[in-house]
């Protein structure tokens, strides 16, 4: 099985129609058509096992077609966008990953000069390339350019966050426990928890191994050795993020999850303390309401946008937005770069608990306080969706006050909602739904379902 999507390109690499190494090989040949055959492109994979063998392919077929690669190595991949968005020299980037998909799964995400993932007509375009065989090059090889100082560089923009109070976070003495699944995020976020302040840290699952010690989408339910183990050490947080560290989500003190929709309101909350009032925030439509309450009563105002990093990225530029990013636990603060990173919302998650001087489970007590539950059906065929969609809008439309078919449907009620929408990545519908508790979010749910 192979998808591409918004979100890049993704398959099983033992699967014979999946993401196998001639695959790799076109794509890699055809985005440095795209590039005009030339040029610097950044290059680094996520750390998980093979992944090296396609990063050392990907990376000769971009110099065998006349393209000079940056070679970043086992990155997260919001440090291959930041090299792309802040070095002129770069005219786009590749991080080879899959993402949260398991361990029998690679892919590669496509980066545009602007340092943000390719928008639909690029996909469609890249596309396009591959599906016609991309033409072949009789030019001079490129070069393999080391790029260790971007690594350095990624921590030492977010340590330089102006507002970021390190003196604070190290007087908090805070107590970590890492789980990066052994991937991309094993020494990168150690590095730079050391630079923000935080002396004692705990490496759970950050060996950079690539060995997945379990399923890697950073949800609560995947989490339960993190959880026992903040119990266990008396930690102050536990952090988990993803295999490509682009998502990022927390376990409280007490062993309980702060849930990963609440990881963009703790960093809104951090970053619109410290600005002017007026400012613009944009999430998706599957992030919690949570934002709106928040924006209230720092007079900022939201925007939402279809799930997909890059429609929220573009909206963001669009409207100068200050914070922005997915209920998934991605987020994307611009002073840094235009990217989900899951760094950053570290950083401004122990800025924001310096700041209060509180524990994460009694912040998570002042924050807007919502219940929010996730499900998903799995399809046979892409066919289904529109008759899936209209199933459920027959049945749920009549009680919204509002309704929304940018992506998926979202039905708006008086105190929740319901969004039903495709999966970008996987052959699933996804649904959720939020509302003041758990028992009113599951009944809409169920009957959605």
């Amino acid at each position: 099985m192979l998808i591409r999507s918004i979100s890049g390109l993704r398959g099983i690499t033992a699967a014979t129609d999946g993401f196998t190494e001639d695959v790799a090989k076109l794509y890699a040949e055809s985005f440095a058509q795209m590039l005009g055959n030339n040029g610097l492109v950044a290059l680094g994979f996520d750390g998980r096992q093979g992944g090296k063998q396609y990063y050392e392919l990907i990376a000769d077929s971009l110099r065998d077609v006349g393209c000079d690669v940056l070679g970043l190595l086992m990155v997260p991949t919001p440090t291959v966008m930041l090299a792309v968005e802040t070095h002129t020299a770069v005219k786009g980037g590749i991080s080879v990953t899959a993402s949260h998909n398991g361990q029998e799964w690679n892919g590669m995400k496509f980066i545009a000069r602007t340092g943000l993932f390719f928008d639909k007509n690029e996909n469609e375009s890249l596309w396009k390339i591959v599906d016609h065989g991309a033409k072949e090059y009789d030019g001079s090889s490129g070069e393999l350019i080391p790029g260790d100082e971007i690594k350095l560089q990624h921590i030492e923009s977010i340590s330089s966050i102006p507002f970021l109070t390190i003196d604070a976070i190290r007087t908090r003495n805070f107590k970590v426990i890492l789980d990066a699944v052994n991937s991309s995020g094993s020494f990168i976020v150690r590095e730079l928890l050391t630079a923000i302040g935080v002396v004692n840290i705990i490496p759970l699952h950050a060996d950079g191994s690539g060995v997945f010690p379990h399923a890697p989408e950073p949800v609560p339910q995947n989490l339960s050795e993190l959880r026992e183990a903040v119990i266990k050490e008396g930690a102050d947080l536990g952090i988990a993020v993803d295999p490509d560290a682009d998502r990022c989500v927390f376990i409280m003190d007490n062993g309980e999850p702060f849930i990963e929709e609440n990881t963009i309101v703790l960093a809104a909350e951090e970053v619109l303390r410290n600005s002017e009032t007026g400012q613009s925030i944009v999430v998706n439509l599957s992030t919690t309401r949570a934002i709106e309450d928040l924006a209230e009563k720092f007079g900022a105002t939201v925007y939402r946008t279809a799930v997909g990093e890059i429609n929220v990225a573009k909206k963001m530029k669009s409207v100068h937005a200050i914070i922005g990013g997915e209920g998934s636990g991605g987020v994307i603060y611009p002073a840094v770069h235009t990217g989900r990173d899951s760094l950053v919302a570290i950083a401004l998650a122990l800025n924001n608990l310096a700041f209060s001087n509180t524990s994460l489970s009694e912040k998570k007590k002042v924050l807007p306080e919502y219940e929010i539950v996730k499900s998903k059906i799995a399809l046979e065929n892409a066919g289904q969706v529109a008759s899936v969609l209209a199933a459920v809008k027959s049945k749920m439309a009549g009680e919204a006050i509002n309704i929304n078919e940018e992506d998926g449907i979202r039905f708006d009620f008086e105190n929740s909602w319901l969004h039903v929408r495709p999966s970008n990545t996987e052959p699933i519908i996804r649904l959720i739904a939020e509302a003041p508790t758990r028992e009113e979010a599951e009944e809409i749910l169920d009957r959605a379902k």
